[in-house]
């Protein structure tokens, strides 16, 4: 029986396997997509996010450099 199946699969110098420079960049490739869509899972708008992020950060930043000035100075005035 053994001779059967020996016809019918591709022996071992007949499957080509790339190289392993580019199994690398494949596989970099693949889990730069993985990241992407992990990071992307559950948000319908992820540019909205991101402008989301972006302007909290900069809010943070405001904030910093208000209290290293010494804060806002408010003047009270009384008619």
């Amino acid at each position: 029986m053994g001779i059967f199946t020996s016809c019918c699969r591709p022996s071992a110098t007949n499957v080509l396997t790339p190289d392993t420079e580019t199994r690398r960049r494949q596989q970099v490739e693949a889990a730069e997509r993985r990241r992407a869509e992990e990071a992307n899972r559950g948000i319908k708008d992820p540019e909205r996010v991101k402008r989301m992020q972006q302007r909290s950060e900069e809010m943070e930043q405001r904030e910093r450099e208000m209290q290293k000035g010494g804060g806002a100075t408010l003047k009270w005035q009384a008619d």
